[in-house]
């Protein structure tokens, strides 16, 4: 019954992937030329071209809070909680002015056709539990960092579906750390209303998007460094306990 639900949302998504379908050769071919900074601009039009395609379908609103803190262009790592799987279609519609990929758990690889858009968009997968292929993505996750591409981040390691935060596993900052570019925290909250709440594609869901200062991570020393992880954490949480208590606010007018 549930699938007969979502056949609607789904088809949204997949109108969405149909509307870039043309950027996959463009985008593969500037990658052939070594041409990083036009594979950038081509993987950010498509990204925007999608996800607007999704918000506007879904109906879903994005409301980005101190988007002034995005920086104008990248290498840099956000780093954020994860509420569900429409926090990637936050990232893709929010950060409008530079690229964006994402390091995701290796089962999303095998989704039909969003499985592979993951990887062009210099997406990493990243297989839990094995620390030689943790390792082999810290590395790939640089070299893609010193090419100039941008990453995000879920330090929690899986979806909580739900307003929980679980705590944050500091080995995935040594991505950013061994790159030394900047890291923004995001705090993420309402994502899982759109389908982890209810299993069924919701339409009409509000997802709070607040991005925080940046974090400059060059000249850290190695206490600092060290510190790194608990830091982003506590201003991660602290900014979804502020977007928890503004949504209950709104519920109890």
């Amino acid at each position: 019954m549930k699938l007969l639900s979502n056949i609607s949302g789904f088809s949204v998504i997949l109108s969405g992937l149909a509307k870039v379908n043309k950027y996959k050769t463009l985008i593969e071919q500037k990658r052939a030329a070594g041409d990083a900074e036009e594979e950038r601009k081509t993987i950010l039009e498509a990204c925007q071209i999608f996800s607007r395609s999704v918000t506007d379908g879904l109906d879903v609103r994005c409301n980005v809070i101190h988007p002034e803190n995005i920086p104008e262009k990248g290498p840099v790592v956000y780093i954020s909680n994860h509420q569900s799987y429409a926090d990637i279609l936050a990232f893709l519609y929010a950060i409008r002015s530079h690229q964006v990929s994402f390091i995701a758990k290796d089962s999303l690889s095998r989704i039909p056709v969003i499985g592979p858009w993951i990887r062009r968009i210099r997406g990493i997968y990243i297989h839990r539990g094995d620390a030689r292929s943790s390792l082999a993505t810290i590395n790939e996750g640089v070299s893609y960092l010193k090419e100039g591409f941008s990453l995000v981040i879920f330090p929690e390691g899986t979806r909580s579906q739900s307003s929980d935060m679980a705590d944050f596993k500091p080995g995935s900052f040594k991505l950013a750390t061994k790159a030394k570019v900047p890291v923004v925290p995001v705090s993420l909250n309402g994502g899982y209303h759109l389908f982890e709440e209810k299993g069924v594609i919701t339409k009409g869901v509000t997802i709070d998007f607040m991005v925080h200062p940046p974090i400059e991570t060059a000249s850290m020393d190695r206490h600092q460094l060290a510190e790194l992880p608990k830091q982003v954490e506590e201003i991660v949480r602290d900014g979804l306990q502020q977007l928890f208590q503004a949504d209950l606010e709104k519920q109890n007018k």
